[in-house]
């Protein structure tokens, strides 16, 4: 599910293991092919067929897999055969995890969460459903990440941490103290986003 940026990455990890990709289902503008592969919409899924959303925004993420949940889909998981997965760490239905990205051990990967290229999580972190970490960031150990939140690209959330549901980490940030659910925080020490 989902033809822009991450869908076509998720093709790539796809194509990696071995996955039998028969193509992209979006309601977006996009049409035709996209890396050769068909586009249609979303309510063409056939009943009991394996997808994966494959969209950056968690809460769009989250809303797409209930929708085709509904329709009769099958969540699968992908796990590109560079990245690390560490022993006793659970990988939840529709989760991602790129290239090069290292999932120590005894993490728990909820349902739809995205664990992008290059990106580290520590040892009994916990990701609930459609958590996302972006290319690069650095997660420690016991850190637990709120549903449909995000740690952005280069960011670090130091070792017991807890990231609110909804909330965003945004790029290069270090994450020094608890992050309340639905706030935006940057910089270094991060700190709420002044509007």
């Amino acid at each position: 599910m989902g033809a822009g940026g991450v869908g076509r990455e998720t093709v790539d990890v796809a194509l990696a293991v071995g996955a039998d990709v028969s193509g992209f289902l979006d309601d977006g503008p996009t049409s035709g092919l996209v890396q050769g592969l068909v586009v249609r919409p979303i309510d063409d899924l056939e009943a009991g067929s394996a997808f994966l959303v494959a969209i950056g925004a968690p809460g769009a993420r989250l809303a797409v897999a209930g929708r085709v949940a509904a329709l009769g889909g099958r969540p699968v998981s992908l796990v590109h055969p560079t990245s690390v997965i560490g022993s006793g760490t659970t990988v939840g239905p529709g989760a991602l995890v790129m290239g090069l990205a290292h999932v120590s051990c005894s993490v728990a990967l909820g349902p739809h969460t995205q664990i992008h290229y290059g990106a580290t999580v520590g040892h009994d972190t916990v990701l609930d459903e459609g958590a996302t970490v972006l290319p690069g960031a650095n997660v420690a150990g016991t850190v637990h990440i709120g549903r449909a939140a995000t740690v952005g690209s280069g960011a670090i959330v130091l070792q017991g941490r807890s990231i609110g549901a909804g909330a965003l980490v945004g790029a290069g940030a270090v994450v020094t103290h608890d992050v309340p659910p639905g706030v935006v925080v940057v910089g270094s020490p991060a700190r709420p986003l002044e509007r």
